[in-house]
C-alpha cells in the first residue's frame, strides 16, 4: 500500500529525540503494529521533531500509541499533527475535514483498491533479505518512480517521497540501487543494506524503517 499518511510529533523536552528513536528501533519493542514489508511505517527526525509516515491510518494511530506509551512512561509531553496527502490540493491536509460527496466516493474506491492489493501482496509472502532505500527531492519524483517499478513487477513501499525496495541478495540490491542512482533524480539519495528480515529470525519484528533527516516535511 503507498497511500500517504504522516505523523508529526514535535517534542516538547530537548534532547529526547534520539531516545524515542532509539525506544521505535528496539528490537523488544511491545506493539500491535503490522511487521509485513509493505506495512511498516517509515521514520524520519531532526532534533525534537519526528514524522511517522505509513500507508493507512489505522497502522499510524498505532504508532502513535506506541510513542505516546513511551512518552508516558518517562514523563514527557508531545504534540501530534495527524495529516493526509490529498492529491487535488498537492498538500498535507486534516483527514477529518469533510470533502466533496464525489471526493469521498472516490476515496472509498481507492481505499477498497488498496485493500485488494495488500491482500494479494500477503499471498505471495516472504521476506527481503536486503533492502533499497532511497529518499527523492519531492513526493511527485518519488510516486513516479515507485509506479515504474510497480509496472516491472517490483513492490517498493512509497511514504510520502521515501521509497524502500527489497531484493533477494547483496548482489541483487547494489545492481537495484546502481540503476536508481542512474534513473533517479540526481539528488535523490540511495543506499543498499541488509534489511531486518535475518534479525526477525531470532527477535521479533520491529515495524519501522529509519530514514535521514526531515527536508521540507
Amino acid at each position: 500500500m503507498n497511500d500517504d499518511w504522516r505523523l508529526q510529533i514535535d517534542l516538547d523536552d530537548a534532547g529526547i529525540g534520539g531516545q524515542i528513536s532509539d525506544h521505535l528501533r528496539a528490537a523488544e519493542l511491545e506493539h500491535d503494529l503490522e511487521t509485513a514489508f509493505d506495512q511498516r511505517v517509515i521514520v524520519s527526525h531532526e532534533g525534537e521533531r519526528i514524522y511517522l509516515y505509513a500507508g493507512d491510518r489505522a497502522q499510524l494511530e498505532r504508532a502513535k500509541g506506541v510513542v505516546q506509551g513511551q512518552l508516558d512512561q518517562k514523563g514527557w509531553d508531545a504534540r501530534f499533527d495527524l495529516r493526509h496527502w490529498h492529491e487535488d490540493a498537492e498538500d498535507w491536509e486534516d483527514p477529518d475535514a469533510a470533502e466533496p460527496t464525489t471526493a469521498a466516493a472516490k476515496e472509498a474506491e481507492h481505499e477498497r483498491l488498496m485493500k485488494t492489493e495488500d491482500e494479494e501482496t500477503a499471498a505471495r509472502g516472504g521476506l527481503a533479505e536486503f533492502e533499497v532505500r532511497v529518499e527523492f527531492p519531492s513526493h511527485r519524483e518519488a510516486k513516479e518512480f515507485a509506479a515504474k517499478l510497480e509496472d516491472e513487477g517490483l513492490e517498493p513501499v512509497r511514504r510520502w517521497r521515501y521509497m524502500v525496495v527489497g531484493a533477494a541478495d547483496e548482489d541483487a540490491a547494489n545492481e537495484l540501487a546502481d540503476r536508481i542512482r542512474a534513473e533517479a533524480p540526481a539528488d535523490s539519495k540511495v543506499t543498499a543494506e541488509g534489511s531486518l528480515a535475518a534479525a526477525w529470525r531470532e527477535r521479533p519484528p520491529n515495524p519501522f524503517f529509519f530514514l535521514g533527516g526531515l527536508a521540507d516535511g
